[in-house]
Parts: C-alpha cells; sequence; structure tokens
C-alpha cells in the first residue's frame, strides 16, 4: 500500500551499486528510513541534499517518486549555508531517533530551514536553531546566570573564537543530554567556516 508524507532529508547513504538508505524526519511518522533504487552509486541527486524538504511517495520499506515540495534558492549555493545545512542535518540524524509523529516539530524544523534559506547573515544561525532545538526537545538551555547548570554560552558571539566556544558548549550540552549523540563530522568545518 502506498502513502504519501512531507520529508526532510536527514542523510542519503549508498547500500549497494543500485541502492541508498534514505533517512528522513517525515510530517507523518517522524524518523523513519526508506530505500532508493536506480539513483546509481554517484547520482545522488539534488532532492536527497541534507535538509531538503520532500514530498515523498513509499510504500513501507522504498521510496516510489520524490519532489521537492520546497526549492532552497541560497543553501545549495551558499557554501556557508550549505556547511550549516549539513551540520544541522547531521544533528538531527542523531537526535531524531524515534517513529513518533510530532507534527509540531516537523513544522518548527520546515521553518528553521526556510528561515535559513532567507538568512542573510547566517553566522550565528546553527548556535541559535540548537538553542531552539534543545526547547524543543524537553531540555532547554538554562541561560539564568544563578543556576549551577548554565553552561557557559554567548548566544551572540562576533568572533570566531566566541563562535567556536559557543558551538563547543552547545554539543557538549547536547552530549549530556541525548543518549545517542555523536559530534556531527562537519563540525570541524563549521568552526573554521565563520571569521
Amino acid at each position: 500500500m502506498l502513502s504519501t508524507t512531507e520529508a526532510i532529508v536527514l542523510s542519503l547513504q549508498p547500500h549497494s551499486d543500485k541502492a541508498h538508505v534514505l533517512h528522513a524526519y517525515t510530517r507523518a511518522g517522524g524518523r523513519v528510513n526508506y530505500m532508493v533504487y536506480g539513483l546509481g552509486r554517484k547520482n545522488t541527486s539534488g532532492k536527497y541534499s541534507p535538509l531538503s524538504i520532500v514530498q515523498l511517495t513509499t510504500d513501507e520499506r522504498s521510496v516510489r517518486t520524490a519532489q521537492l515540495s520546497y526549492v532552497p534558492q541560497t543553501i545549495v549555493q551558499d557554501p556557508y549555508k550549505r556547511t550549516i545545512a549539513l551540520f544541522i542535518s547531521e544533528v538531527l540524524y542523531h537526535v531524531l531517533r524515534h517513529p513518533m509523529t510530532d507534527e509540531p516539530l516537523y513544522d518548527y524544523l520546515e521553518q528553521a530551514i526556510e528561515q535559513l534559506d532567507r538568512c542573510t547573515e547566517p553566522q550565528n544561525f546553527h548556535l541559535l536553531f540548537l538553542v531552539d532545538l534543545a526547547a524543543k526537545l524537553g531540555f532547554a538551555i538554562p541561560l539564568n546566570p544563578n543556576s549551577q547548570n548554565t553552561h557557559s554560552f554567548n548566544p551572540h558571539p562576533t568572533t570566531r573564537k566566541e563562535r567556536q566556544q559557543a558551538l563547543r558548549a552547545l554539543c557538549d550540552y547536547f552530549e549530556e543530554h541525548v543518549e545517542t549523540w555523536q559530534n556531527p563530522k562537519s563540525l570541524d568545518i563549521l568552526m573554521e567556516v565563520f571569521d
């Protein structure tokens, strides 16, 4: 039986010469993994880029058709935004592990992707995204200066060093609260991207 859902691409990983595994966060079912056939090892298609928003028609195990439902104007072309998108998709890959429907969270993620696309100064976007995501997932970052649990976090860094410190603090905080957390592979690249 075929079904259709909106989905956010988290990762597309090669499985064989003719098949890939699509890890996606869907409006209808939360985190779901599907097989995608016919792309070839190198032709992964732009519709499966990290954080692409797609309309999927699927059976229980595989994607039958996929259409972009939101076409980003800048994320694919801007190297800074592309790096942020890769980082965020890796964060979501490790944090969103369960097939549970959560439409408010899906709506938030979709809006965040559109905001990244429209953003003219994305230097701190990923930092603010992590703060918002932690709150949505139920472990908001305590910013009360009297709290013993307050993490050293500058919400509006202006230099590379301040951004690196903030990003390290946020990743440490996620590691404390998310059992499946792993530092994204793109973290080192993101640390060096913004002056």
